[in-house]
């Protein structure tokens, strides 16, 4: 329906006004009326259409029907499809008569000026602004839905700039300048490079945010008496940037008109051009109280007599959605790895301090505990030509669980993706490392903090997410996030308010709270992995099973190899044999409720990912502890894996070997090979088993975006 103004008449003196194409005006014939008159007359020129809306008819009809009858509800409508040339160069004139219907009572003149203002936005979701029919004032989801999208802008294209994008009012390039933009920029383009038309002509920081279009056409003069102003609501401005430049496409003309304090802009349009575009960028990305939409609007206000305020008369508005935060999958493809170098326990700090700032180099290789854990990691990653990204231990102080600072993720809109990094509220000697190594020029950063006390289920390790998905008749076509917690039970540990309140806020990865706070860690990653598969979902669902693990036992010490120890080769750790494991009653029992725990959240994973137990691999696994401490591996965790592709980083178990081989890993084989995959097991004992974490942990993965279009799904 187009939009309708009402407009007052007067036989006193002539009325002016600017008609907008596309809309519609209603003629207020009854309030200008003389007294006496009891019908009127209307006339136009060419370039208006007139209807009249009687009373006793339903439906507009021609006004070229001679005169009408004055009654109440009685209206004249009027559009114009034609843009003037000259200001009032197009006319209504109402005439009015009494009952000797002879010569006129009255007149009324109407002088009009058609213009067009419209603001667009790509809203097809094409990566381009183009004219369209569709509604720019509704956001809707699917793969026929429309409504633009904008990137929050969290990256730092200026290497030396103190603070994200998204955190000041400038535009900036790779190097800080607009002069020496290039279409080879020192840092990688990470995903994918956007349409060569958006890209061309515009600095970096440009291209993270969206164009936003205002077209005005029609005699500029009419802009004298009229005024043009962008605006947004008051409760949208902290969540958004607006950027112009006028005529100019030098990145210093660049100015931030809209946005934070700023809530409207008054645009004067250029004599010799019809568009405006202006540059959106999101500060904020979906949470609790912000859906996600802004609303941004242009009204032409009109000026009324000397001293009265001016009269808006047209409003055009264009809605956007923030881009939600998306995490990937293990099943997707590995794009850079990440991995710690550390060094030994125990040393004073002081003296740790002094090493790192002072001769480092010199002894790193002499105190290095993990040395062949980060060889056995590049060789993994070499294999599947991913580059590896070592942290060192300047920067780490010895912070060696990568896994849980950070996870990585990505934001996407028809004309740009780029990664972004989600930093954990645990903030320990690794907190600097998203800052001051991930982000920069198209890697973005967001992060959490937890004001209550961040606790262990707020690390990233309790932070996963599945392969697609349907479930219940429901597709998930970019998974869904698993988060542990500590139902059933109250009163336990669970992951940070402002986490999960994020999580959830993204909609398009409907997280899943699973129970994990039995662990004395309390990761999800320490009892689920997921690896990708050749048949039925395309991955299977890997779960810790002591059950699983006793069997195995059993079976050997059947078969005569109840003396096969576990730990052969690890000199500090005592041996234990296949019948003392059996017979420790205590530690059957401990694995029962371990296996209950287990249980449930198969359960659950199977309602909530739609999956049969042939979608699920049970992996050998052992657990001790207690219920008031929580459950940890026995041995080396062999769910929490490193997976490349096809290629998989498994923590060496060191179980009882049996005709010269660890039947622990033989039996991972048989269970894995078959699907296509290559297991290749890391010794990570001392390094990081010892530590309460196993591979996974002290790894991370930057991975390839999903191939569906998050806009195309239905929440």
């Amino acid at each position: 329906m187009a939009q309708q103004r009402r407009v007052q008449l007067s036989t006193q003196h002539p009325t002016s006004t600017a008609c907008v194409l596309g809309t519609e005006l209603s003629l207020d014939v009854c309030g200008s009326a003389p007294k006496g008159a009891v019908t009127f007359q209307v006339q136009g020129t060419p370039g208006v259409k007139l209807y009249v809306v009687h009373e006793t008819q339903s439906v507009k009809l021609p006004s070229s029907m001679g005169h009408w009858p004055l009654a109440a509800g009685t209206e004249v409508l009027l559009t114009m499809d034609t843009l003037s040339k000259d200001v009032g160069d197009e006319k209504v004139r109402i005439s009015y008569f009494g009952e000797a219907s002879g010569m006129p009572m009255g007149r009324a003149m109407l002088y009009l000026t058609c213009v067009e203002v419209s603001l667009e936005a790509d809203t097809s979701r094409s990566g381009a602004v183009s004219r369209t029919l569709l509604d720019k004032e509704t956001w809707t989801w699917g793969p026929d839905g429309h409504g633009a999208i904008l990137l929050v802008n969290c990256d730092r294209d200026d290497p030396q700039a103190e603070t994200l994008d998204n955190r000041d009012t400038a535009v900036r390039s790779y190097n800080g300048t607009a002069a020496s933009h290039t279409e080879n920029p020192p840092f990688p383009n990470y995903f994918f490079s956007p349409p060569l038309s958006y890209t061309s002509f515009h600095p970096p920081d440009l291209k993270d945010m969206s164009q936003m279009v205002l077209r005005t056409r029609g005699p500029r003069t009419i802009f004298t008496g009229h005024r043009l102003v962008l605006h947004v609501d008051y409760g949208d401005a902290d969540k958004v940037g607006v950027f112009y430049s006028g005529n100019s496409m030098a990145l210093e003309e660049y100015k931030h008109v809209l946005g934070g304090s700023k809530l409207d802009y008054t645009i004067k349009p250029a004599r010799h051009q019809d568009e405006s575009i202006f540059y959106v960028e999101g500060l904020a990305f979906p949470d609790v109280g912000f859906s996600g939409l802004v609303a941004f609007h242009v009204t032409l206000l009109e000026s009324p007599e000397k001293g009265l305020l001016e009269i808006p008369i047209f409003t055009d508005t264009v809605v956007f959605r923030v881009a939600p935060w998306i995490m990937t999958p293990n099943t997707a493809a590995p794009l850079e790895v990440f991995v710690c170098r550390w060094v030994l326990d125990g040393w004073p700090h002081p003296f740790q301090s002094w090493i790192r700032s002072h001769i480092y180099d010199f002894l790193f290789a002499s105190v290095e505990e993990n040395e062949d854990f980060v060889s056995a990691v590049r060789s993994l990653a070499e294999t599947v030509k991913c580059p590896l990204t070592i942290c060192p231990l300047r920067e780490n102080n010895n912070d060696r669980w990568i896994q849980d600072e950070v996870e990585f993720g990505y934001v996407q809109a028809p004309h740009k993706t780029f990664p972004v990094v989600f930093d954990s509220p645990r903030d320990r000697d690794l907190k600097d490392f998203p800052i001051k190594r991930i982000l920069g020029p198209d890697f973005g950063y967001v992060a959490r903090k937890a004001p209550e006390g961040a606790s262990s289920l707020d690390s990233f390790g309790n932070l996963e997410v599945s392969p697609p998905v349907t479930a219940q008749g429901k597709e998930y076509p970019l998974g869904r996030i698993l988060i542990g917690s500590s139902f059933p039970r109250f009163g336990g540990r669970r992951m940070a308010k402002a986490v999960k309140d994020f999580l959830m806020a993204q909609r398009v990865q409907a997280p899943v709270e699973l129970f994990s706070d039995w662990l004395q860690v309390g990761h999800v990653d320490e009892f689920l992995s997921f690896v990708p598969a050749p048949d039925r979902k395309g991955f299977r669902l890997l779960l810790a099973s002591p059950s699983c693990c006793y069997q195995l036992l059993k079976q050997k010490q059947e078969e005569g190899f109840g003396e096969a120890a576990m730990f052969e080769g690890l000199e500090k750790e005592p041996k234990v044999t296949i019948n003392e494991i059996l017979a420790n009653k205590g530690l059957q029992k401990f694995n029962n409720y371990v296996q209950s725990c287990i249980n449930w959240n198969r359960d659950i994973l199977k309602r909530a990912l739609g999956l049969a137990e042939k979608d699920i691999v049970d992996i050998p696994q052992l657990f001790h502890g207690d219920v008031t401490q929580g459950a940890e591996a026995f041995f080396p965790n062999m769910v929490n894996m490193l997976v490349l592709g096809k290629h998989l980083g498994i923590p060496k178990p060191f179980g009882p070997l049996v005709g010269g081989h660890c039947c622990l890993e033989q039996r991972v084989r048989a269970l894995l090979e078959p699907l296509g995959l290559s297991c290749t097991f890391i010794d990570d004992f001392y390094s990081y088993h010892k530590y309460s974490g196993e591979v996974h942990c002290g790894t991370n993965v930057r991975r390839k975006p999903f191939d569906f279009k998050w806009w195309h799904l239905v929440p």
